[in-house]
């Protein structure tokens, strides 16, 4: 029997919905398009088979014999629609992701079938498995790190980091090999840093991911961080700050020009803060335009900007764009350099409403950071409206916290009453025994008001200035830890963690 033959062939897949190509797969039988004609593609070594099978279907495709290499890219590319399309499907319940961490669970057991496999599909279904947990479990990052002798895979729950299983080393190879791929890197490059990105679709949410790999000594390490593209922006009221700050915050956001400042450190919420802001002020008759890296809220009523630094659009240059477009608030998702800076004081100062990110520690140290960019003392006092300081704070699991007593020298240390209960973390299946179960966004509101600026002038620094808006009745983020602390609702040790000792 003689079939037309084709060597060194791209073919791309034809997928067909009433087409079983589970079981085609199963007895290489591959279909494609050649010459605008649907086709069956085999290969040599299991022609008999895939004829056998196809002989049981109705199809009257002509058959098309291909190189091993041809047949085995084509095949690649099936197994990577099947994989997809069983993720696309998978559900939210719980019994599904018990499923899944089952399947999970047997491919590590069985990591030598799954190293001698020829076919790359166990490896997709791991990575996508991966993805898949990490989002039911609400993990904003998947850490993959490489040991002397086994990988490790953690997930970053609710701010803090969490074990999540143990991989062969043979297997964490090609795990890395496969999220490169999906990511774009070069799977050869194993010596120098690289970044990515990828978007996937998980139960019909679009997810963006970034890829970070970095070479250490015993192989690379992999940090994803998982970020939803919701259309789901949170009021100021849900986000759970106290209700002073977002009464104040209403007032700033009241003004026609200026600048709000959000700070905190990576992953405590301020581009949500930030759209919340820009959700409450957004009426009809203003042009609000964002440059966000990356866009993590679609927001229909605003003109989003997403920073690419390979083509040269980054914050400062998607900035000096923005003040061509006659905006009244502008949004910069983040204040990295002097340059930035320079651009952004300067539109707060000609009449526009300015929002922003910085990366400090409290919301008066932000003074002291602009500063370092090389902005002029008189342009920080007459253009900052406000800087909000943030953090969110881990929450006790209300189904296992324990009371428990704090030692008198640590009462006297953070000035608490040494004879009041507090609560402690347990651990129980409700909070997958962290012990703690969601977050609260607390902050502190630091208002840019004539006594701040005077003192700005007089050239006083951010610790002084600190202390008089403290006199002042400025509320800081380790009063609202010593309150949660004191109502039950979090442990001493998540008090620490986040900053009850800074002041």
């Amino acid at each position: 029997m003689h079939f037309p033959r084709l060597q060194d062939v791209n073919l791309e897949p034809l997928w067909e919905e009433e087409t079983n190509h589970k079981l085609a797969l199963k007895h290489s039988l591959l279909f494609s398009i050649v010459d605008d004609e649907k086709a069956c593609i085999v290969e040599q070594e299991t022609l008999p088979d895939a004829l056998n099978y196809l002989s049981k279907l109705s199809l009257g495709y002509p058959v098309i014999l291909v190189d091993a290499e041809s047949f085995e890219r084509l095949k690649n590319k099936f197994l990577e629609i099947q994989t997809g399309t069983e993720f696309e499907d998978m559900s939210t319940t719980s019994d599904e992701l018990i499923e899944v961490e089952a399947d999970l669970l047997e491919f590590i057991r069985n990591s030598q079938d799954l190293l001698s496999s020829e076919e790359s599909a166990p490896i997709i279904k791991l990575v996508n498995s991966l993805f898949f947990q990490a989002l039911q479990k609400g993990a904003s990052d998947i850490h993959i790190e490489s040991g002397e002798k086994k990988g490790e895979v953690r997930l970053r729950i609710d701010g803090a980091l969490k074990k999540h299983l143990d991989l062969d080393k043979s297997i964490l190879t090609l795990v890395i090999n496969r999220i490169k791929v999906i990511s774009n890197l070069d799977i050869s490059e194993k010596r120098v840093p690289q970044d990515g990105r990828t978007q996937l679709a998980i139960s019909g949410k679009s997810i963006d991911v970034r890829v970070s790999v970095l070479p250490t000594y015993h192989g690379e390490r992999v940090v994803m961080r998982i970020l939803s593209q919701t259309e789901h922006i949170p009021t100021l009221e849900s986000l759970g700050f106290v209700e002073e700050i977002t009464k104040d915050l209403y007032k700033l956001l009241n003004h026609a020009h200026g600048m709000i400042l959000v700070t905190g450190p990576t992953g405590s919420g301020k581009s949500t803060t930030l759209h919340a802001c820009l959700q409450h002020i957004s009426t009809p008759d203003k042009n609000i335009i964002t440059v966000e890296d990356p866009v993590e809220y679609n927001a229909d009523n605003i003109s989003q900007i997403q920073v690419n630094t390979k083509v040269g659009l980054t914050f400062a240059a998607g900035l000096r764009s923005i003040l061509r477009q006659d905006p009244d608030i502008i949004m910069v998702g983040e204040i990295r350099d002097s340059e930035t800076a320079e651009i952004a004081l300067r539109s707060a100062l000609t009449g526009h409403l300015l929002l922003s990110t910085l990366h400090t520690n409290d919301a008066t140290s932000a003074l002291s950071r602009l500063m370092d960019m090389g902005i002029a003392n008189f342009l920080v006092s007459s253009t900052l409206l406000g800087v909000l300081a943030q953090r969110l704070t881990r929450k006790l699991c209300v189904h296992c916290k324990k009371e428990s007593k704090l030692a008198p020298e640590i009462a006297r240390e953070i000035d608490v009453p040494e004879e009041k209960l507090y609560f402690k973390a347990v651990g129980c299946k409700e909070c997958d025994f962290t012990g703690y179960k969601g977050r609260q966004a607390i902050g502190e509101l630091f208002i840019i008001d004539n006594k701040a600026k005077e003192m700005m002038k007089d050239g006083y620094n951010d610790h002084q200035i600190r202390e008089a808006m403290k006199k002042e009745g400025m509320r800081t983020i380790s009063d609202k830890l010593k309150d949660m602390l004191l109502a039950g609702e979090t442990s001493y040790e998540e008090a620490i963690r986040v900053g009850l000792m800074d002041g």
